[in-house]
């Protein structure tokens, strides 16, 4: 079940999970950062890459997680929190429950994708057998923000691009 998180001691990891999230913009990616934390110390960092890795699997949470297996050794995760801007996917959401991650706190719900409560919650699925604790709302306005933003200005600039177009073809001497 998805809770309302409490702020104390987790608004550090989402800020920096926040700051993967603006590597992940600055890169052209939609901003979606993600940290991994062990007994309180960040083992795994990760932005969105999916397009500059040709890698329809480089979210931001796969990326944090593959770079914690790396620091501990260990494809398990037990006893590790997972911080992430956006409510993850059902394929990240798999990932974390192979991993075996014990919470997941996201920041803005996701109500297209969301896989910890917002479209379906698979934590919640009797019939799995890894069950985390999930809980969002984590600086959320921020999160949601950053999305916000980005599109925005990805919108303003296919714009401005087509107006460029436009204009080319008018002052064309053909």
């Amino acid at each position: 079940m998805t809770e309302a998180v409490s702020p104390a001691g987790a608004e550090p990891y989402m800020r920096a999970a926040l700051e993967q999230a603006q590597l992940a913009w600055n890169a052209g990616e939609v901003p979606v950062g993600a940290v991994v934390v062990k007994d309180g110390v960040i083992i795994g960092r990760g932005y969105n890459q999916p397009i500059g890795r040709h890698d329809p699997t480089a979210h931001a949470e796969i990326v944090a997680m593959r770079q914690a297996a790396e620091a501990l050794g260990n494809y398990r995760l037990p006893g590790c929190e997972l911080y992430v801007t956006l409510e993850p996917c059902v394929m990240c959401s798999g990932a974390m429950m192979h991993a075996r991650i014990s919470r997941i706190v996201y920041g803005a719900p996701d109500p297209k994708t969301g896989a910890c409560g917002s479209v379906i919650d698979v934590f919640q699925e009797d019939k799995l057998n890894h069950h985390a604790t999930t809980e969002g709302g984590l600086l959320a306005d921020d999160c949601a923000g950053m999305l916000k933003s980005f599109f925005a200005a990805r919108r303003a600039a296919a714009q401005e691009a087509r107006r460029a177009a436009l204009a080319a073809v008018a002052i064309s001497p053909n």
